[in-house]
């Protein structure tokens, strides 16, 4: 049966301004701290921010003042259920937390509890399902702009156990952009340069090489996503924005693998076996050529779901699974890093998902819990003293790579105090 913890149902005003104050004090002491989403404790899985009634894989952004609501979820691998709250904050363009009130961007109060959790069902790993929608009757946006949402237990609030960002949008201005396989580097080769203008349709813009801040990023990746960038050209209509900043690796198709059943599972698992107490998911182990080719297959540029075949519900009756990948190599890169990159790790190059040198058997290898579903994932390459990975190593690097760009404009004209967000362009490249 469905278990729903509910404790505190009505939580008094005093207590919230409480939490709120105990909150917005640990945000101002991480000010310079960059937000995303993230799990900072080993038993927090699958965190999900999706747009209620939309499409699966679209990016976690709302319209100001709309009727759009986004439902934010995540596992706590436990049998015992926890009394766990979340709280709001509005950021900058740069994902630090804003200076501004909270009184100035929202309504009501940002940090409650969360009401709906529900325990796993006939799953070997034990799990809580957390779950609550933004906005809702105690809390909605009054402006746009960047949020981070940070979960704790009721008594140690200091301790954040993850994070979760999103964007609201206020519609002001127009983008047309395009991407091209011709940039400054090569001709139909390894990279993509991708092309964008804003249109101001009338909405003033005073100066846009100081009020407006963009933020590009490709396939939802932090490591190569580009900021800072000026106008290369400014007319009454239309700030036009060309250069070799927006020139990006084309990379390859992502790999996909489905273990939604154990039973008739897809394409890129070689097996599937239990030993207790997990299931344990083989892929086919990655095999880099000397000369690599263009992979064309559908993907969705690195995003996953949660689905489990023949059962409702898939939020608690899907199971965790240990997944095994795999790039062989006859000896390890002393140049740099190999991770497996892909939005179940939220594209975080960190401990998770770097691959590790198995000597004995000639390969990279690394491990990971995930959730019964459907996943894509590549292997990228981060040389030494570099933060940006490349997929050319082990995966190449094509002009006609499907690809999915992401444009988000804020501004803060003179005089205002936050970073808007006043449009946000998402287009695919590829042949």
């Amino acid at each position: 049966m469905l278990i729903f913890f509910n404790i505190y149902p009505i939580m008094n005003n005093t207590v919230k301004l409480l939490i709120q104050i105990s909150l917005i004090t640990l945000f101002s002491m991480n000010a310079s701290s960059q937000y995303s989403t993230k799990a900072f404790q080993d038993n927090i899985k699958t965190i999900q921010v999706n747009i209620v009634g939309g499409n699966k894989f679209a990016l976690p952004i709302i319209e100001l003042n709309s009727d759009e609501k986004l439902r934010i979820s995540f596992d706590e691998l436990s049998p015992d259920m926890h009394n766990l709250y979340y709280s709001v904050q509005h950021c900058n363009a740069d994902w630090t937390a804003s200076s501004i009130s909270p009184m100035d961007w929202g309504y009501g109060f940002p940090s409650n509890q969360i009401n709906d959790v529900q325990h796993s069902i006939n799953t070997t790993v034990q799990y809580n399902h957390y779950s609550f929608f933004l906005p809702n009757e105690d809390f909605s946006f009054k402006i746009s702009g960047n949020y981070v949402v940070s979960f704790y237990e009721s008594s140690n609030p200091d301790k954040i156990l993850a994070t979760a960002c999103f964007s609201v949008v206020e519609t002001k201005v127009g983008v047309a952009a395009s991407v091209r396989g011709n940039t400054d580097i090569d001709f139909s080769g390894k990279h993509q340069q991708l092309d964008f203008s804003i249109i101001p349709n009338s909405y003033p813009i005073e100066n846009p090489a100081s009020e407006l801040k963009i933020t590009v990023r490709q396939n939802g990746r932090l490591d190569n996503e580009v900021t800072d960038l000026t106008p290369t050209y400014m007319a009454q209509n239309k700030i036009t924005y060309t250069n070799k900043s927006l020139i990006f690796e084309g990379g390859n198709e992502y790999h996909s693998f489905d273990f939604s059943s154990i039973y008739a599972y897809g394409d890129g698992i070689d097996h599937i076996k239990f030993f207790d107490p997990y299931y344990h998911v083989e892929l086919y182990p990655v095999k880099p050529a000397l000369i690599p080719s263009y992979n064309e297959s559908k993907d969705v540029n690195g995003k996953f779901v949660v689905n489990i075949q023949n059962y409702d519900n898939d939020s608690i009756t899907a199971d965790y699974f240990l997944i095994h990948f795999s790039v062989s190599a006859e000896a390890p890169f002393f140049d740099g890093l190999l991770y497996v990159l892909g939005g179940f790790n939220y594209n975080q190059l960190d401990n998770t998902v770097q691959m590790q040198f198995n000597n004995r058997t000639k390969s990279y290898e690394q491990t990971v819990l995930l959730k019964q579903g459907g996943y894509n994932y590549l292997y990228a390459f981060r040389p030494k003293d570099s933060k940006e990975a490349s997929t050319q190593r082990i995966e190449g690097s094509f002009w006609q790579t499907e690809n999915e760009y992401a444009i988000y404009v804020y501004q803060r004209a003179f005089g205002q105090r936050y970073d808007k967000l006043i449009a946000v362009k998402v287009l695919q490249s590829g042949k």
